[in-house]
């Protein structure tokens, strides 16, 4: 994995608020109508709405949370549904603590 891309994906507030509302997709999309939100995924334009941002700027952050393995993405007919990919955050976060010398969780 990249973890120069996976820094960047981090190091954006409107990234981590999408890793926010992913962790609770029922809660914080349960009005999607298209597909169940926990099992399908998000809906790429409820996201852009959560974050009040066009389409184009949601897909960009959207990419680069791919790119960095912390979403995965599903096409479905004409939309794309994002799910979090918490094994890989996960990971990463591990990868974070060994890197800076952290024993143990985050707890």
């Amino acid at each position: 994995m990249d973890r120069a891309t996976q820094i960047k994906a981090m190091a954006s507030p409107p990234r981590m608020k999408i890793l926010r509302l992913l962790a609770a997709p029922g809660r914080h999309f349960g009005h999607q109508q298209s597909a169940d939100p926990v099992e399908f995924g998000v809906c790429m334009t409820l996201l852009a709405e959560a974050l009040t941002v066009t389409q184009p700027t949601a897909s960009r952050h959207l990419d680069i949370l791919r790119q960095a393995g912390f979403i995965t993405v599903r096409r479905h007919l004409k939309w794309s549904y994002c799910k979090r990919d918490d094994a890989a955050i996960g990971q990463y976060l591990d990868w974070v603590r060994a890197e800076l010398g952290l024993s143990g969780g985050a707890g």
